[in-house]
């Protein structure tokens, strides 16, 4: 179905890949792994022809319909959201045409009747076509993937230039699902999507018949979708059948093997040069040590494959505040409506986090979740009641829009050293280095910064002082799965308290010690990890 051969790829001369190589066939799932800028989009745009490679070749097969999901959406106007999805199948909308066009034409009554039964002929071919790619369901078909993305009937109609970009986000997404190809090509698909409606597309990604190939950093999505995983590192391209977690256990063996190997060969080496030093002056051991050099010179040489570059978290001393953290009494919420209606969030919230607690605040969609967090921050009033914190409580916030309170022009070491005035040039160097930003790199501009990148940067800061309370809303978006799970094993770590909004199921299951569930303006304490929480959410239903 779709060949990559010996493909090498260069940027500015380097090579992202050396010989690449792996195959997906007929309705096979597939997950790409790969830090960031490791070239993963790369191979999207080549396998659509929008980038070639420089050696190597792609081969898609014959009358394969391919769809690509990447994350730059385009501009879309001056039609509704339906409208939107339904021509996003541009070979139904083309034969849409081409059957109106025929109907059109039937409709003349001077129409000679050798015409008419070639028209006629023309148009059931076209009919038959049209009901293959699923025409004639595809209005209803439309209305259902909006709904599973999120996108309530009634804003079915409005035009796509009123939504936000997230939610043009998952127009785009719908545009490509409505295709219903051979082959999906699907970049970070879950960015920008809630926890309902990532399980709607995991769920119709399991039942869809064709082959994918997906990118994501949610490992949970990967793990249910995903049934082979092709990784991409600075030790070449490698294919493993099976989820993300088998992956992972299968790259582990590998690791281990391969240090194994290295180990074996380095030793026999060592003894061959030995001898080779002990006795090549000796004219009796002339042809052994000669053998040996020939042996050696001969020899396949196993490479330690190199470890991928983390993060590293080392956290200051957290000074205990009072065993009360966060409390909140009568609390309301209503938001001002553009025609002079008030939008009521929550009501009447009461509530109380304790002295490390690690709180995952969950909820559907527009529940109040990150409401309920900046009024907690003190970012925004309740409508009534109160929020109180604790004695010697000190708050550090990370939010959906912190990359906005950056500045574009500032370096990346300028933006550190506004958060930590009083810190030594040494600190901040060894602050950011862990972070990933070694070097010249401290001296890039914000405004060039990728999306991960500047979430690296948020969290140097936040993660650096000795704030007692961290209130993180999606503190992992736009992190690959590699540096999530450092920041993961860093909150674990923390001694303070945390309250923390995710739609990353393993983020939860993994960090929350309790869950505040927001609900219908209401709000219940669950004690226990987030397994527990849907273990008895899913009794009470």
């Amino acid at each position: 179905m779709i060949q990559v051969s010996n493909v090498t790829k260069l940027v500015n001369g380097v090579p992202l890949y050396s010989e690449a190589s792996f195959q997906i066939n007929e309705g096979e799932k597939v997950g790409m792994v790969g830090p960031n800028g490791i070239g993963k989009t790369t191979f999207f745009n080549m396998i659509v022809g929008e980038d070639r490679p420089d050696e190597g070749q792609i081969s898609v097969g014959s009358n394969i319909r391919v769809s690509y999901f990447s994350q730059n959406v385009g501009e879309m106007s001056g039609m509704s959201a339906l409208q939107a999805v339904i021509d996003g199948n541009e070979k139904v909308a083309q034969l849409s045409a081409k059957l109106k066009t025929f109907e059109e034409k039937l409709c003349d009554p001077d129409l000679d009747p050798d015409e008419m039964n070639k028209i006629l002929e023309q148009m059931g071919d076209a009919q038959t076509e049209f009901e293959k790619l699923g025409g004639y369901e595809i209005e209803t078909n439309a209305q259902e993937i909006l709904t599973g993305l999120g996108i309530k009937p009634e804003d079915h109609i409005k035009d796509v230039s009123l939504f936000s970009g997230g939610w043009k986000m998952r127009i785009a997404l719908a545009k490509v699902l409505i295709t219903l190809p051979d082959l999906i090509l699907m970049d970070e698909p879950t960015n920008y999507l809630d926890m309902e409606t990532i399980l709607w597309l995991e769920q119709w990604l399991k039942n869809f018949k064709g082959a994918i190939l997906l990118t994501s950093h949610d490992r949970e999505f990967m793990n249910s979708v995903v049934k082979k995983i092709v990784e991409i590192s600075p030790n070449g391209v490698t294919s493993y059948t099976g989820n993300y977690d088998f992956y992972e256990q299968e790259k582990e063996v590998r690791k281990k093997q391969n240090e194994a190997q290295f180990g074996r060969q380095q030793a026999m080496l060592k003894k061959e040069e030995e001898f080779i030093a002990k006795f090549k002056a000796r004219a009796s051991h002339a042809a052994q040590v000669q053998s040996r050099v020939k042996k050696l010179e001969k020899i396949d040489r196993v490479e330690l494959e190199s470890e991928q570059e983390q993060m590293s978290i080392m956290l200051p001393e957290i000074p205990r505040g009072g065993n009360d953290v966060v409390m909140f009494k009568g609390l309301s919420k209503e938001w001002d409506q553009t025609d002079g209606s008030k939008l009521e969030v929550f009501k009447n919230l009461d509530g109380l986090i304790q002295r490390q607690d690690k709180v995952a605040v969950v909820g559907v969609n527009g529940a109040g979740k990150s409401t309920l967090l900046k009024v907690i921050c003190d970012m925004t009033d309740p409508t009534s009641g109160e929020v109180k914190l604790g004695p010697s409580i000190n708050v550090g916030y990370f939010g959906q829009f912190s990359m906005e309170n950056l500045t574009p022009e500032n370096t990346i070491f300028e933006e550190m050293r506004s958060k930590l005035p009083n810190a030594s040039d040494g600190f901040i160097r060894n602050l950011l280095a862990a972070f990933l930003f070694k070097g010249d790199e401290v001296f890039k501009k914000v405004k060039v910064l990728s999306g991960g990148e500047k979430s690296r940067v948020i969290l140097a800061g936040l993660l650096s002082k000795p704030f007692n309370l961290l209130v993180l809303d999606e503190p992992t978006n736009h992190l690959d799965i590699g540096s999530r799970e450092v920041l993961l094993d860093a909150l674990q770590r923390y001694e303070g308290t945390i309250m923390f909004v995710s739609h990353d199921r393993y983020f939860l299951k993994e960090l929350s010690s309790k869950v505040l569930e927001v609900d219908k303006g209401s709000i219940h304490l669950f004690p226990g990890k987030y397994e527990s929480y849907l273990e008895q959410v899913a009794n009470r239903t």
